[in-house]
């Protein structure tokens, strides 16, 4: 099957660089008309350049040497050779090419690296057997590179000679590159730096410790979302999330987990939604704008059920838990299963598999919620960044009840995703949890204790009041406020009062406040 040979002036808004003609998935995409965005887009130059590729605009320019040819099957050769692999668009090129052009290409060279690899993930995507004998005894050759991306624990494909070593399967399965930054944040050892802080500090303070991050995590999870709950319920689902990953990942446990958080389901439907959802704004009619669609809600049991999958098979190879944590939280929040909740939700599945896979010490939760809520800007343009280049390909249309309803199949928008940006972002608010986050919370409380003790022997009184008399001086620059001082502290002599301000100093530190 051919390509096309013309060269377009621009491809998915961005203009193609002179004197080249586009290659791999950039080529299969235009070439033959199939939705879905490419995140890195090639080209090969009409002439020789220097070293094998460049980096142009965006673009990778790759030298006249590589040029593959006109052919389909062509043209995937140098995908999955030289670019990053990418199985969303791989999976369309599959549903758009004749099952026969993919047979023959296989049968040209049986026994080659990547006519296996198509063969094992066209059968492997699409759920459909070529008319092919099984391989010849060859030496397996991976699925994916492992000096290149994550993989899990390979289960060798005896019909093609392939090593499976996909994190997820055909239901869900999305892909992380190794790049510097994630290999940097692996090496820092955060896991056991925790466990090291967690070992060296009394168990009383860490248990205050961890009450203090979960109610900050528990706020911050509230307040992305723009909400600001009673106590009574930010400690009710702070409670829920200390549960996370003692039970398996299963449809009950997040129906579970949503039947917490959203109490009152007279306006909200409990379970898995029934129509369709958006994020966005609406314009003057009420009609949506919407900046983000999920899922269709009849491919929600089946987009579920491969997440929990994949999960598992990433438990069961030892998956990094921060990457494990990010394939599944930020799998959940695309999918968006349900009407309300779905963001809380999904940062709960990160203390979830963190918890699980031991990542975190017992009884503690890494405000992990706080720091997004920090890195607000940088949170929603990792999610963005993956989410709105999907929009272009969704088709929907506005319902009578100013909702949306999505006219074409996009299942595999949220099947096939690669996260890596989504791992490095997770990554580094972990890194601030706990090279920052604990150990300067532990710290607080050590200084607010010593603080405590020395103004309870200067002046005997109840320890709720000495508390308060710390948090209203610290509130105050270091000063105890004056109304303060003439109303609940008017026992106090100037002396003593001069003391106890001068003890908070001394405990927390010049310029605290």
């Amino acid at each position: 099957m051919k390509l096309s040979g013309n060269t377009p002036p621009s491809f998915q808004g961005r203009l193609v660089p002179k004197q080249t003609r586009l290659a791999g998935w950039t080529a299969l995409v235009h070439g033959l008309g199939i939705a879905a965005p490419v995140r890195a887009v090639s080209a090969v130059a009409d002439g020789f350049i220097k070293g094998s590729h460049r980096e142009e605009d965006g673009w990778t320019i790759f030298d006249k040497r590589y040029w593959p040819g006109h052919q389909v099957t062509d043209h995937l050769r140098f995908a999955l050779r030289h670019e990053r692999f990418d199985p969303l668009v791989l999976k369309r090129v599959f549903d758009t090419v004749d099952p026969d052009t993919i047979s023959a290409f296989v049968r040209d060279a049986p026994t080659g690296t990547v006519t296996r690899r198509v063969w094992f993930f066209y059968e492997c995507m699409t759920g459909r057997q070529l008319p092919i004998d099984d391989a010849p005894i060859v030496t397996a050759v991976d699925a994916l590179d492992p000096t290149g991306y994550v993989t899990s624990n390979a289960a060798l494909s005896k019909r093609h000679r392939v090593r499976d070593n996909l994190l997820g399967t055909s239901g869900y399965c999305p892909i992380i590159r190794r790049t510097k930054a994630l290999e940097d944040h692996r090496e820092r050892r955060l896991a056991d730096k925790a466990a090291e802080i967690v070992g060296r500090t009394s168990g009383q303070l860490i248990s205050r410790a961890a009450s203090f991050l979960l109610l900050a995590d528990s706020r911050a999870s509230f307040a992305i979302e723009g909400e600001r709950p009673p106590r009574s319920r930010l400690e009710r689902w702070g409670r829920a999330v200390l549960q996370a990953g003692r039970s398996r990942l299963t449809l009950d446990e997040l129906n579970h987990l949503h039947g917490i958080l959203i109490e009152d389901t007279r306006f909200i439907r409990a379970g898995l939604r029934p129509d369709g959802i958006f994020l966005g704004e609406r314009d003057h009619n009420a009609e949506p704008l919407p900046e983000f669609i999920g899922a269709r809600p009849e491919d929600l049991p089946a987009l579920l059920d491969g997440l929990f999958a994949a999960n598992e098979r990433m438990t069961t190879s030892a998956i990094d838990p921060v990457l494990q944590a990010t394939a599944t939280a930020f799998g959940f929040v695309y999918i968006h299963p349900y009407q309300d909740g779905n963001g809380r939700l999904h940062r709960c599945l990160i203390h979830h598999v963190l918890a699980e896979q031991k990542f975190t010490p017992p009884g503690m939760v890494f405000p992990v919620s706080a720091v997004m809520l920090d890195r607000i800007d940088d949170y929603r343009d990792t999610l963005q960044g993956h989410s709105g280049p999907l929009m272009p390909f969704i088709n929907w249309r506005s319902t009578a009840s100013r909702n949306v309803e999505v006219l074409n199949d996009t299942a595999d928008l949220y099947r096939y995703f690669d996260c890596t940006a989504a791992a490095e972002f997770l990554y580094g608010c972990v890194a601030r949890t706990v090279e920052h986050d604990l150990p300067e919370e532990i710290d607080y409380l050590r200084r607010h204790d010593e603080a405590q003790r020395r103004i309870m022997e200067t002046v005997e009184m109840p320890d709720r009041l000495a508390q308060d008399l710390i948090m209203f001086i610290r509130q105050n620059d270091g000063r105890l406020p004056k109304g303060r001082r003439e109303r609940e502290f008017a026992a106090l002599t100037d002396d003593e009062a001069t003391h106890i301000e001068a003890i908070c100093k001394e405990a927390f530190g010049d310029g605290d406040s």
